[in-house]
């Protein structure tokens, strides 16, 4: 039986099994498996391509976003409206085949976006294109599922799990809190899917056994969101209103057809990415208050030194602060040393 066939027999006893305590145990050593037999088949057709699946972009800027969406949203309107890119537009669907770069100059800081092609349910399975409204309450839910089938997580944090491989001794769990969406026995049965025998677990968090599947996995990408509903030049405000109720969920109103809020969009995403601008002195001269180095905010002294040139830390002795980050204007502080 290859790779196909049992991920089939698998996704069918899934779906003929009803979800409760008496199965849950079978149940989640099912997923287990399943994710398995999944990453296997990647690996293979990614062997038979020749090369990783996917876009190529060089990476530019400060930091990177990326437009996600349904075909025929405005991604690309959007993405000339905020940056120098010249995206194809038309009326018409899948105008973007390819992802379009752009850069966003906001707050001394250069954002780097990304226009990915529209997806649809079902692409992370390889299903063809299809239409979609522009106004749907059900499409981040449709977004968040496509994106977690391919291993990213929109808006989570990694599992707080750390797994120790051992040489000997089999499976031990330490939870620091009370497990009670999965037993500490099917975390031993879940690690033996992934051939690990022998190791100790430390769990600090109530987890699922998909949760512990991804830090198996070592693969899973977690990222922030901000939705943006686009077109809101098309309907009044109380339809604007009517559909935040039925969303649930909070989101920026926009036209890039009209640059309606664009500004405010701009400096949400500016702030989403939580970056802060440090102002260089030189040993003996000024300030340079004109063009801040930006960083991630917790970035430490050494990942600033590696930013203005690598060779520098190999000479480094001490550096001097000022801000909120140190107790006194002028503290000299170390390599470790990160900024908050």
């Amino acid at each position: 039986m290859g790779i196909p066939e049992k991920i089939k027999k698998i996704e069918d006893d899934l779906h003929r099994t009803q979800v409760n305590k008496k199965t849950e145990h079978h149940v989640g050593l099912l997923k287990a498996k399943l994710a398995r037999l999944k990453r296997e088949q990647e690996q293979q057709q990614s062997k038979r391509a020749g090369s990783s699946l996917g876009f190529d972009i060089k990476k530019s800027g400060d930091a990177t976003i990326v437009l996600i969406g349904l075909p025929s949203v405005g991604k690309s309107t959007l993405l000339n409206r905020l940056t120098n890119a010249k995206s194809k537009v038309g009326a018409y669907q899948f105008t973007t085949l390819e992802v379009v770069p752009g850069v966003m100059d906001i707050n001394g800081a250069r954002i780097q976006l990304l226009d990915l092609p529209g997806i649809i349910e079902g692409a992370s399975s390889g299903r063809g294109l299809g239409k979609r409204d522009v106004f749907q309450p059900e499409a981040r839910g449709i977004l968040r599922r496509e994106l977690s089938a391919i291993g990213i997580r929109v808006d989570e944090e990694p599992p707080n799990v750390t797994i120790e491989v051992t040489d000997s001794g089999g499976v031990a769990v330490a939870a620091n809190v009370k497990l009670t969406k999965m037993s500490e026995e099917l975390v031993k049965d879940i690690l033996r899917v992934y051939d690990v025998n022998n190791a100790r677990v430390f769990v600090r968090e109530d987890i699922t056994d998909e949760q512990l599947v991804d830090v198996l996995l070592g693969n899973r990408v977690y990222i922030p969101s901000l939705m943006v509903m686009n077109k809101v030049d098309l309907v009044n405000a109380g339809f604007i209103n009517e559909l935040s109720t039925k969303m649930n969920h909070d989101f920026i109103p926009v036209s890039a057809e009209t640059s309606v809020n664009l500004t405010a969009l701009k400096e949400e995403l500016y702030n989403k990415l939580d970056l802060i601008r440090i102002y260089m002195r030189r040993r003996s001269g000024d300030t340079d208050f004109k063009e801040p180095m930006i960083v991630r905010n917790g970035s430490s002294v050494l990942e600033v030194c590696d930013k203005v040139h690598r060779r520098i830390k190999d000479e480094f002795r001490y550096a001097q602060i000022w801000g909120k980050s140190v107790k006194f204007g002028g503290q000299k502080v170390g390599l470790k040393m990160s900024s908050r």
